[in-house]
């Protein structure tokens, strides 16, 4: 079963028996692995010379883990590369930024963490895509 839904494709299932939301964005991709109130787990594939927006979040941290590719993090004034096997924490209300600056897909896993984790919960400070005032640009 397939569905597209506004960038979303519900078309897998995790070994609960729930759909996995899946969604496509200019600069890749995100499925959710799990979620519950507090937490949401996603896998992101960055593709090659592409960037997520400039955004901050008021209600969730959120910690990166590299397990395919390199990453160039941007959180507050520091930008950080971060290789296969290492992390990066993001804390509420700190600017951030994720990008691929290699020649092979980046594979993080996001752990996110908070009172609410709606989507709705982003300030975009600059996006590639003009999308600063679009909710879902993730």
């Amino acid at each position: 079963m397939e569905k597209r839904l506004a960038g979303i494709y519900a078309a897998s299932f995790n070994e609960k028996g729930y759909i996995m939301e899946h969604g496509e964005r200019p600069w890749g991709t995100y499925t959710v692995l799990d979620e519950s109130s507090s937490y949401k787990i996603k896998r992101i594939e960055v593709k090659p010379g592409q960037r997520l927006s400039l955004q901050m979040h008021h209600h969730r941290s959120e910690h990166w883990i590299v397990v395919s590719g390199t990453a160039l993090v941007t959180c507050g004034d520091q930008r950080l590369v971060i290789n296969v096997n290492e992390s990066t924490f993001i804390p509420i209300g700190r600017n951030h930024r994720l990008e691929n600056p290699g020649k092979i897909p980046l594979v993080i896993i996001e752990v996110q963490n908070g009172e609410y984790l709606g989507e709705d919960d982003i300030v975009r400070f600059h996006d590639d895509y003009d999308r600063c005032s679009d909710v879902d640009a993730v």
